[in-house]
């Protein structure tokens, strides 16, 4: 992986590349620490030396502080905007054939996505304000305004520096500035680990425990992110020109199609009244009791959290892979799975095998989503990063790494055929 790095950079082309995505980071994270207008820094240092729990949301926006900056909302609105359109493009007709287009179609799509963008941090940023009413120096109508709109102008800033690193830059921009949030908040989680290890031997024995069960769930990331089902497919011989046609090759079906996007569905359901708690002032008690019971730490919110990412998992899966669609083209293109007829009963053979494979991924991917839960119930600590994290960073490390290969072969390539 590193004579990647090294090959990459000795390319200007690709180093250009890097050092554009590293600005664009760069600006991410400096925003970050631009608090709203109104908001005092100091009740801010207070609140968050009290509060700050390292919750999924405060490390994907880039720590606990980043909650109160310019970026608060992040790249969240524009993720959750793209997770809706796909889902609209499988039960609107009109948006199915849209996405169908080609690039045209493509672009139309994108500019939908950036006004449900604009609605979704609109609604937010209202909750934060509302949320953070209390901590501004002077909470008047004026200010509650300034600090909406300022979230929405932050949120659509991020959305376009992701997309400017996706056209010009490294991998993709979303997951790029989510990756670099993430790793923000490392140094304050090795300081912690750091403090346990002072607490003799039964914290050294604690951070061992928590290093070595944090290897082994990158280890299964990594397997479960690169494992697939390869289905044998061979092809009738047949006359093309003067070649004849045919041959076999595999069709590919991930362990986990949905990826951590099952995750994020389901916290987000499960922290729904939390977020609309920030609209209410006085907040009722059994309000209250709602939102600590699902949070993730109980036992209830724990259980529900692995329903959710089973029910999620089977459902994008089945909006991403249609087995009557591939049965369909299998057959017009003369392809077949051996010992399976063509038609309906090779749909369904490809769907007992998604259902499957999908089982196996959603097993694997709740357990490394409880990681968090399970390092607070054995070693009563909180280290500020779990499972889901490292699925979004071992995750984007690969996509950033296959990436990289690609423009080395591509130049590769390039410089062959000149």
């Amino acid at each position: 992986m590193f004579k990647i790095f090294v090959n990459s950079w000795k390319i200007k082309e690709i180093r250009n590349k890097m050092l554009y995505t590293l600005l664009i980071l760069a600006i991410v994270r400096l925003g970050a620490h631009i608090y709203l207008p109104g908001i005092s820094a100091t009740t801010i240092k207070a609140y968050t030396d009290l509060y700050s729990t390292g919750t999924l949301y405060n490390i994907i926006a880039g720590g606990a502080g980043s909650g109160y900056s310019i970026f608060a909302l992040g790249i969240g609105p524009y993720i959750t905007a793209s997770i809706i359109m796909q889902l609209l493009c499988v039960a609107i007709p009109y948006l199915e054939q849209l996405s169908k287009e080609g690039e045209d179609g493509r672009k139309k799509i994108n500019k939908y996505t950036r006004y449900i963008t604009v609605v979704l941090a609109a609604l937010q940023g209202i909750g934060i304000v509302l949320n953070y009413r209390t901590m501004m120096t002077n909470p008047s109508a004026l200010y509650v305004i300034v600090g909406v709109i300022t979230l929405v102008a932050g949120s659509i800033f991020i959305m376009w520096l992701a997309e400017q690193i996706t056209a010009k830059g490294i991998s993709n921009g979303s997951s790029m500035i989510i990756f670099v949030n993430i790793i923000s908040s490392l140094p304050q989680a090795i300081s912690a680990l750091v403090s346990y290890g002072q607490e003799g031997t039964t914290g050294i024995l604690k951070v061992v425990g928590i290093l070595v069960l944090l290897l082994i769930v990158i280890i299964l990331i990594v397997k479960v992110n690169d494992g697939e089902r390869r289905l044998p497919v061979q092809y009738s011989s047949k006359m093309a020109g003067r070649r004849v046609g045919g041959g076999s090759s595999t069709f590919p079906i991930k362990v986990n199609t949905a990826g951590v996007i099952s995750i994020i569905f389901a916290i987000s359901l499960l922290q729904f009244p939390e977020t609309i708690s920030g609209f209410i002032s006085a907040k009722p008690g059994w309000l209250q009791t709602v939102i600590e019971v699902l949070r993730m730490t109980h036992p209830i919110g724990a259980v529900l959290y692995v329903i959710l990412i089973f029910f999620f998992s089977y459902f994008y899966t089945s909006i991403v892979i249609n087995p009557n669609e591939i049965a369909e083209n299998l057959k017009k293109n003369g392809g077949f799975i051996p010992g399976i007829r063509p038609g309906q009963p090779t749909a369904n053979y490809i769907t007992r095998v998604v259902e499957r494979i999908t089982l196996v991924g959603a097993v694997c991917f709740s357990v490394l989503a409880l990681v968090p839960i399970v390092m607070q119930w054995i070693f009563k600590v909180n280290v500020g990063f779990g499972g889901t994290t490292l699925i979004i960073v071992v995750g984007v490390c690969l996509d950033i790494v296959k990436a990289l290969e690609s423009q080395l072969l591509m130049r590769h390539y390039k410089g062959f055929l000149d």
